[in-house]
Formats: C-alpha cells, sequence, structure tokens
C-alpha cells in the first residue's frame, strides 16, 4: 500500500515522516498543497524517502512524480507502482481539496481516507499500549473557545500528576510542580501531538533531567521507575477536532459554527471527531443543538449553567453551577454533580463549592468543563479545590494587570468571535467606570471574524448602553467603518490605554491577536 499526505503546511511533515517509518507503506507521497513547504523541511522528506508532489496529477505517472524531484537523494524505489486500489488519503479536516477530489483528478476511485487527526491515531498506537499499561490517561480538548483556559485549570488541578501539555501557549513538561517548557512555538495542528511526545521523551531518556514522581493516584497505583515516562497524564489542545487516542475527550463548545474548507464543512462536522474517545465530556447546550443523535451514549458527561430553558426538557445535564458569586478575586461557585461517569466504570454524585478566578458566565464554562473532566478521571475533590483555588490566569485570557491604580482585564487571544467579545463585554456594560477597547490583526488564525455581526452587535450595545467604546488597530478599522453609532478609533492600543487612564478608567482590552506578539511592544 502507498499513502498520500496532503497538505505540508498543518502538520504533513510531521506525519510523513511518521508514516515512513512503519513498514507497511511502499511509497509515502507528500503534496505541497500550498507551495509553502520550507528547505529545510524538504531536506527532511526527502531524507526519508519521501516523494514530493507540487502538482496532484503527478500521481497520475508514477515515474514523473520521481523524475520531478531529486531521484538521487530521495532513493525511492524506481520499479514500485501505485497500485490503485490501495492508496491512503490522509487529508486535513479543513482541507479545500477533499480526498474525493483527488481521487477524481488521480483516477483512483478505491482506498482509504483518513483525517489527520485519524493518522495521528494510527502513529500513536503503540506509545498509546505503553502508557496504557503505565496507567497514564490521555485528554484531548477541543472546541470553538476555551480550549487553551480549559487545558490550563486542568495543569492546576493535576499539577501532582507531572502533566505533559500541548496547548497554543506551546508544549510543556511538569515536574514536581516545575513547568519546563518544551517547545514555544508550536501550533496545536494534530501532528504535533507527535512532535510533543517526541520532545517530552528526550526529558525522559536524559538521566541528568530524570526526576521520579512520588506521587500515588487514582491515575497510576504502583510507582514510577526509570523504564516508564516522567508524565502521569497527558494533556492535548487540538483545532478542529480529535485524534480519538484520548481516554477523554473535551468539546468545551461551539458558540460560533464557522464554515471551513471551501463552506464545504464546518465547525460542528470537524469537532465531532471528539466522539473518537473513549469517554467524552461535554458542553451541554452543544450537545442538545449539535449532537442530538449523540445524547444516549453511555461514556459521556455533560455540564452547564444552572440555565439551561433552550435544551432538550427530557436531557439533564451531568454537572451544573447551582449559584455563583462574582468577585475581581475570586467567585465563588456552587456545583452539583449527578451519574457522572469515571474512566474506572463507577458514577460519582455529589457536590462541590470552589473559589477560583472568574469573571463571567464563559469563564465559568471552562471551570465547569475542567471539572467534569477532573471527575471522569476520579481526581478527588481537595485536588480539584487546591487546583482551582490556586489557578492563574493565562496570561491575556481573561488576566487582570495594574496598572497606575487601574484595572485592566485583557482578552487576547487569537480566536476571538463575536460571541466571545459579546460575553466579555457583558461583565463590564453595566459598569460606567469601565472602557471598552476592541482591535486586533488579521491572518492570526484560519478563520477569520464575522465584521458584519460585530458591528451589529455593537452598536446594539451603544444603543442600549451607556458604553464607552473606542475602536484599535486593523480590525477596529474595519468594524468602525460598517457601525452606524460614531466610536473613538486609534491605530495605536497603547495611545487608547493611555487615554482611558488619564480618565481613571479600568479597561477591558478584547484584541485578536497571540498574546506573544502584543507582549513584544
Amino acid at each position: 500500500m502507498d499513502v498520500l499526505v496532503v497538505d505540508l503546511t498543518h502538520g504533513g511533515v510531521i506525519i510523513a515522516v511518521e508514516l515512513s517509518k512503519l513498514e507497511y507503506f511502499n511509497n509515502v507521497y507528500a503534496y505541497d498543497l500550498y507551495g509553502t513547504l520550507k528547505n529545510e523541511d524538504k531536506k527532511k522528506l526527502l531524507g526519508h524517502n519521501i516523494i514530493i508532489i507540487k502538482d496532484i496529477y503527478e500521481l497520475n505517472d508514477h515515474s514523473e512524480a520521481i523524475e520531478n524531484h531529486d531521484k538521487d537523494r530521495a532513493n525511492v524505489r524506481e520499479n514500485e507502482y501505485i497500485n490503485k486500489n490501495e492508496l491512503l488519503i490522509s487529508c486535513p479536516i479543513h482541507s479545500p481539496l477533499t480526498t474525493d477530489e483527488i481521487r477524481e483528478k488521480i483516477n483512483q476511485p478505491n482506498g482509504l481516507n483518513l483525517t489527520h487527526h485519524e493518522t495521528v491515531k494510527l502513529l500513536l498506537k503503540q506509545w498509546k499500549n505503553k502508557i496504557s499499561e503505565e496507567k497514564i490517561a490521555v485528554i484531548e480538548v477541543t472546541g470553538v473557545k476555551g480550549k487553551t483556559t480549559t487545558v490550563s485549570l486542568l495543569k492546576s488541578i493535576l499539577k501532582n500528576h507531572n502533566p505533559l501539555s500541548l496547548t497554543s501557549l506551546g508544549a510543556t513538561l511538569t515536574l514536581n510542580n516545575e513547568t519546563i517548557t518544551l517547545k514555544k512555538n508550536i501550533s496545536i495542528t494534530p501532528a504535533n501531538i507527535l512532535e510533543t511526545i517526541k520532545l517530552a521523551d528526550k526529558i525522559n531518556n536524559d538521566e541528568t533531567n530524570y526526576s521520579k514522581c512520588s506521587i500515588e493516584s487514582p491515575i497510576r497505583k504502583d510507582k514510577l521507575n526509570s523504564k516508564n515516562h516522567d508524565y502521569r497524564i497527558a494533556i492535548f489542545e487540538s483545532s478542529l477536532g480529535t485524534s480519538g487516542v484520548g481516554d477523554v475527550g473535551v468539546l468545551t463548545n461551539i458558540v460560533e459554527n464557522y464554515e471551513i474548507a471551501k463552506n464545504t464543512s464546518n465547525a460542528k462536522i470537524a469537532k465531532e471527531q471528539v466522539f473518537n474517545n473513549e469517554y467524552v465530556v461535554i458542553d451541554y447546550y452543544t450537545l442538545t443543538k449539535f449532537y442530538p443523535e449523540k445524547i444516549k451514549r453511555s461514556k459521556m458527561n455533560s455540564f452547564t449553567l444552572n440555565d439551561y430553558d433552550l435544551c432538550d426538557e427530557n436531557v439533564q445535564p451531568n454537572l451544573i453551577a447551582n449559584k455563583i458569586n462574582y468577585n475581581l478575586k475570586n467567585s465563588e461557585i456552587e456545583i452539583k454533580y449527578e451519574n457522572i461517569k469515571t474512566i474506572y466504570g463507577n458514577e460519582l454524585n455529589g457536590e462541590l463549592n470552589i473559589q477560583t478566578f472568574a469573571l463571567g458566565e464563559h469563564h465559568v464554562l471552562n471551570i465547569l468543563c475542567a471539572v467534569t473532566t477532573a471527575l471522569t478521571l476520579k481526581i478527588d475533590l481537595e485536588s480539584i479545590k487546591e487546583g482551582l483555588m490556586n489557578y492563574k490566569p493565562v496570561e491575556g485570557r481573561s488576566s487582570i494587570q495594574l496598572k497606575d491604580n487601574v484595572k485592566i482585564i485583557e482578552e487576547i487571544n487569537p480566536g476571538l468571535n463575536v460571541k466571545s467579545i459579546e460575553k466579555s463585554i457583558d461583565s463590564v456594560k453595566d459598569l460606567n467606570n469601565y472602557s471598552v477597547i476592541l482591535g486586533g490583526k488579521y491572518g492570526v488564525t484560519c478563520e477569520e471574524i464575522d465584521e458584519i455581526s460585530l458591528s451589529k452587535l455593537l452598536d446594539d450595545l451603544l444603543n442600549k448602553y451607556d458604553l464607552d467604546l473606542t475602536l484599535v488597530d486593523e480590525l477596529g478599522e474595519n468594524i468602525s467603518s460598517k457601525m452606524e453609532n460614531k466610536t473613538n478609533f486609534f491605530e495605536d492600543y497603547l495611545e487608547a490605554q493611555e487615554i482611558a487612564i488619564k480618565k481613571g478608567k479600568n479597561i477591558l482590552f478584547i484584541y485578536r491577536s497571540n498574546y506573544s506578539q502584543i507582549n513584544k511592544r
């Protein structure tokens, strides 16, 4: 069997290299869909005997594909041709070129089609078997909003289990409460789960960095030894779905069902891959609105606020927040849970009162998601309470800075969308001592923001409330041109902040960007 890996921009290089190491593929082809292949990656592919394709029609003639590339360095087998009935295609779920279109173009109707997520699961089969023997649990987290925050909350709750994690902020490994950054600039494409595991293995195999774990937990009954992994749990944030390698798959929400793959697919379809995990934790509203056919799934726990009038009356969530007292420092949340299914096969019922950082409903939902996941793993209540009490917000993600006695609530996120902006403004719209500064950059994620909906939202808010609103940067300028109401505009958000500070106003700063890029200014 031969294999074709499509898209070398979003993790395809890693996937192609790992597939080339398996014994049961004769040839591995890598299609540079966007024409973005770097020289160093090209050398890496050729060094693993991978045939690089720049035009999909090259696959109609295997010898032409060889001739178009560095035959000597690739060291390909010239006498072997594609078996037209045995071609596996690995393609990102958001690809503008579908597997059906590829097969039609190269006249190969038969074969197995896998998403990049599913291919990663295939490549992780041996690793998964090993960590299962060691009783190490795996959590995969996807969703439209709240992924990074949910992983950060789980890392705080599970800090004693030496978590290995991948988020949009980087790949890290925690050893004895000290966090090691494995790699900073790493995306949450599914292929980087493979990269994160390899980076952790380097630490694990280096005796100078090796630390034994003395923690006894429900996740691990026997003590760690040098032949096993340092981490006792792995948490992977993933875009547009999960690989299915998780003991628990988490879907935080679908607050916007945006289009992908040239409008031939959407977030709902992509994130449905979460159900490929053994257990699923899911936002109750997302479950009942987008996946009603999954409601009767046995190994699943849902969570929500104590207000679900719009949902299915016949379906009860497993975990709810009965009462919430908001505070800028520590909010108090009373939680009730019933029939929580754990990975050990039993069910949990009870109540839990926690104190943690939460400024609004969308923050609380992230917390409920993390708590539900922790209970699914059968983590004890004291660890959950302590982890949330000591939780420090992710920089820029609903965190608070103090400048000249003025509070600046930062909502800096490359994935900001209209719904998340609305939720953020909801928390301060009734307060006259707050200024809202909103803007950002383009091109920080694959999905751009719905400017028409956002401009309408801001007009509605300005018509209803005495909202002090300032728009900034590229996004702010475009939104300003589409609004009926006139608003303040500054190219530089720092100038807007200084004016608000001089007025003595606290600031809600909503900015579409990566926090690392903002922090450099």
